[in-house]
């Protein structure tokens, strides 16, 4: 058994912002969320590296439930 378990915590974020004429990082970072284009979500576990990538496309992504 794990100390923590798997899927505790999710976090659902949707594109809203388009990466044309955006640093190559942060379309990495899209593409590394599953989000490459307008208006898809996705819900990812809530982790730090999630968190960080979040946090570097925030003016590309809102989060739309934490749970």
């Amino acid at each position: 058994m794990s100390a923590k378990k798997t899927g505790d915590k999710t976090v659902t974020v949707q594109q809203i912002g388009s990466p044309l004429r955006r640093e190559p990082s942060q379309r990495q970072t899209l593409i590394g969320l599953g989000l490459n284009k307008m208006r898809r979500t996705r819900t990812l576990e809530d982790t730090a590296a999630v968190r960080g990538m979040i946090n570097k496309v925030a003016h590309l992504v809102r989060v739309v439930d934490e749970a």
